[in-house]
């Protein structure tokens, strides 16, 4: 079995260590949530930072957010496509290619990607809508009172699942083994508590995936085409209609992951960011109509996507920097929306920011999270149907973080009711 190497031990103090050794990449820092200081000083003092020995090997740091918003916009310097390395810093074998959009150039991402919209259109919303109402109303009223719970389980990962269903038009009662192929895709294989410890592994069940759910793709293409349907959108797409067996299990794998790790942990962030910002909850509670302007500071809080990897496609200056052709440029989403340059006070938790929708979050430019408005959606009902119901609701122990550098999962945090 392959064995690849661990990540050391994050260091104690971000502003006392030499400014070239810092790593962003390392997955400890947020699993132990100690983040913050490293990129406030690459911001400060590099903030085109490049990092020349690191277990993948040698990239840039792009950590300011007008930085990021320059790369995000400019696709022809800046690939994502898997020939020139992909969206993660840690590049997949050849032997274990996961085609999909969100890891292609145009003119092909851009045919695969408007397959998919019909699902994410304010109509197909609109149907959603009252759903995800239903669903959050049930699970808040199911939940136990005046005993301590997971949050996580009961409520953000059933919730998202109970999407992911639907989307897919999968039968509710297996909806869980789409949240357990959505992690086993995502986990850091180093990570002692994953469910794979290896690439080899990971792909034999992104295999099982595609088999499973190719005959779904199959059964779809033999019936009339639905646009409420993620599968039967792709099955009917002119550009998707003929994808073969990896193609298939690579789109619906990214399709899956975007539905389930933005909302689930957001819904997480979010409660988490209420606990320790109590009057940002009560202005919630004086004006329910702020939760919009909640969630958007949520998302920029909470970044459920660390980051994006692209690659230069020729020698380009950025920062006062020169980034050769084929070097590695690691996007930190997470840092850009902490960004002091950017934000008035961006450590607060802030409901009611200005320009609460400018966060960088989902991304931009052509690859812009194709089902933003969905998770949106899904954490403002929840919100609403929390101050409907008026629940107080105390965290008893603070969140716990996945050992991940590419998604700020949070695995558990223990909760109360009162009531």
């Amino acid at each position: 079995m392959e064995v690849l190497e661990r990540h050391p031990p994050a260091p104690a103090d971000a502003w006392s260590m030499p400014l070239g050794e810092i790593d962003v990449s390392n997955p400890n820092l947020y699993a132990e949530d100690r983040w913050q200081p490293f990129f406030a000083r690459l911001r400060r003092d590099d903030p085109v930072h490049y990092l020349k020995d690191s277990v993948y090997g040698p990239f840039w740091s792009i950590t300011r957010f007008r930085d990021i918003m320059q790369v995000e916009i400019d696709h022809e310097t800046f690939s994502s496509d898997d020939a020139n390395g992909g969206v993660t810093l840690q590049e997949l074998p050849r032997e274990n290619a996961r085609p999909t959009f969100i890891r292609m150039d145009p003119p092909k991402h851009s045919a695969h990607r408007r397959t998919v919209l019909p699902a994410m259109a304010p109509s197909a919303i609109a149907r959603l809508r009252e759903v995800a109402r239903e669903n959050s109303g049930r699970i808040l009223d199911e939940l136990p009172r005046n005993e301590e719970f997971d949050w996580v389980p009961r409520v953000s990962i059933e919730l998202t699942s109970l999407m992911l269903a639907i989307l897919f038009d999968y039968p509710l009662e297996d909806r869980h083994k789409l949240i357990r192929w959505s992690n086993i895709a995502t986990y850091d294989v180093r990570d002692p508590d994953a469910e794979v410890h290896s690439e080899a592994e990971r792909y034999q069940e992104m295999l099982n995936f595609g088999e499973h759910i190719g005959e779904y793709w199959d059964r779809r293409a033999a019936e009339p085409p639905r646009d409420d349907d993620l599968i039967s959108l792709l099955a009917h797409g002119e550009a998707t209609r003929d994808f073969d067996f990896l193609d298939r299990m690579g789109v619906l794998l990214v399709l899956l992951g975007g539905g389930n790790d933005t909302s689930r942990n957001s819904m997480s962030g979010g409660l988490w960011a209420f606990h320790n910002n109590p009057a940002e909850w009560q202005k919630l509670r004086d004006d329910p109509a702020l939760v919009p302007d909640a969630v958007q500071e949520t998302i920029r809080y909470q970044t459920p996507v660390l980051y994006q990897r692209r690659t230069a496609t020729r020698d380009v200056e950025l920062g006062g920097k020169t980034i050769a052709k084929g070097d590695r440029v690691a996007l930190w989403y997470i840092s850009g929306n902490f960004d002091e340059t950017e934000f008035a006070e961006p450590e607060r938790f802030i409901v009611g920011r200005p320009k609460a929708r400018q966060h960088v979050s989902f991304g931009a430019g052509i690859h812009r999270c194709v089902g933003a408005r969905i998770a949106e959606m899904q954490i403002r009902i929840l919100w609403d149907e929390v101050l409907r119901r008026d629940m107080k609701i105390e965290v008893t122990e603070a969140p716990a973080y996945s050992y991940n550098n590419l998604f700020r999962n949070i695995t558990s945090m223990k909760v109360r009711i009162r009531g």
